[in-house]
């Protein structure tokens, strides 16, 4: 049995409608099913719609985060070059 509804579940739109490479919206996290049929969608349709949305921004946070922490721990290349030029110019 569905809940009675009193008040309207929001867009999660934030005005940047761009698409990832995954085909989520960048702003919202979305699908293009997901944005086209919000309208029509219950409540819980939209309720479930969000926790989704929640669970990719976290998912490519936890992405972003893993490729940078894998970039700071290797060693840059200019620092690699510096200590190049300071081992040949000791040979």
């Amino acid at each position: 049995m569905e809940q009675l509804d009193f008040f309207d579940v929001p867009s999660p739109c934030i005005g940047c409608c761009q698409v990832n490479n995954r085909g989520y919206c960048k702003g919202c996290y979305r699908s293009r099913d997901e944005r086209f049929h919000w309208q029509q969608m219950t409540a819980d349709q939209k309720i479930n719609v969000i926790k989704l949305c929640r669970q990719r921004y976290l998912r490519i946070m936890r992405r972003q985060r893993y490729t940078a922490d894998q970039e700071s721990s290797a060693p840059s290349p200019q620092q690699q070059f510096i200590f190049d030029d300071i081992h040949k110019s000791q040979s």
